[in-house]
């Protein structure tokens, strides 16, 4: 079997912490984009479901969607939703394909899946600034930062999992922070901090802390004086397969070449 990367346990301990009092301002901006891509499609949705840790963020925008949590087995019955929304959980996923799947099994047939996860740009600065600290003060490296999908990956596991149309795409948030000890409050609050399976079990030193926030001030920081954290969120697109979506041409069943649809045209007279 291959081994989980993400320890449940205390992922789930994280988010009822970060529970208490949160720091949703990315989902915020995950449901702003959502409500304009589905405003670009003429259709409305009457039954959506939302997979997500923190439901607070969607409830004016889907107020009679269906809550879930994103259990390793999603609470969702097939082909009982025209929407489905995996919401910034994604990345934390065990089996990412196999909840692909179950989203998709949840949809009628050419339902709407809209998935937001974050990407592998995602802290790009902490990473860098960590893995430097940590190499400095212990001498090697050990599971910290949890290890993000790129877009063109991602955008395969669409595919993988049955979509029709998939798309793949993503939008970056450069937040600035006062110093990294806000940044990491910040995702304590998010419920974003390590949850590694293979993380160690004994708590970082002060010196480590003190060299990470260091070099991140000293390779990251603006003219102001603030650090800059990049988050880059995934946004994956597919429709349950239908009849009534387009199709590719069969290959060979082309009424003209290539070498003739991309010939220059003579002028026109007149």
């Amino acid at each position: 079997m291959t081994p989980h990367l993400t320890d449940r346990t205390a992922l789930d301990h994280h988010r009822r912490r970060a529970a208490r009092d949160p720091a949703l301002f990315l989902h915020e901006e995950v449901v702003a984009e959502t409500e304009e891509r589905l405003s670009a499609v003429n259709r409305r949705f009457t039954s959506p479901a939302v997979v997500t840790a923190f439901p607070q963020p969607w409830r004016a925008l889907l107020p009679e969607a269906r809550f879930v949590a994103d259990d390793e087995t999603l609470a969702l019955e097939p082909g009982s939703h025209d929407l489905v929304i995996h919401a910034l959980c994604l990345h934390w996923a065990n089996d990412p394909v196999g909840q692909l799947v179950q989203c998709r099994r949840a949809l009628k047939p050419d339902g709407l899946f809209l998935g937001f996860l974050f990407g592998g740009q995602t802290l790009a600065e902490l990473r860098a600034a960590l893995a430097e600290a940590e190499a400095a003060v212990t001498g090697g490296l050990s599971p910290r930062v949890l290890p993000m999908g790129e877009i063109r990956d991602l955008g395969g596991l669409l595919q993988r999992a049955g979509f029709a149309l998939p798309v793949a795409d993503g939008l970056k948030q450069q937040v600035a922070y006062r110093d990294p000890l806000h940044l990491m409050r910040d995702l304590r609050a998010m419920g974003e901090t390590n949850a590694l399976a293979g993380r160690l079990r004994i708590p970082a030193t002060r010196r480590l802390f003190a060299e990470t926030a260091r070099r991140y001030v000293e390779g990251f920081s603006r003219a102001d004086g603030r650090i800059e954290a990049s988050f880059e969120m995934i946004c994956l697109t597919g429709w349950a397969p239908d009849e009534s979506q387009p199709k590719p041409l069969r290959p060979g069943s082309a009424s003209m070449r290539l070498a003739e649809a991309l010939a220059p045209r003579p002028p026109q007279d007149g």
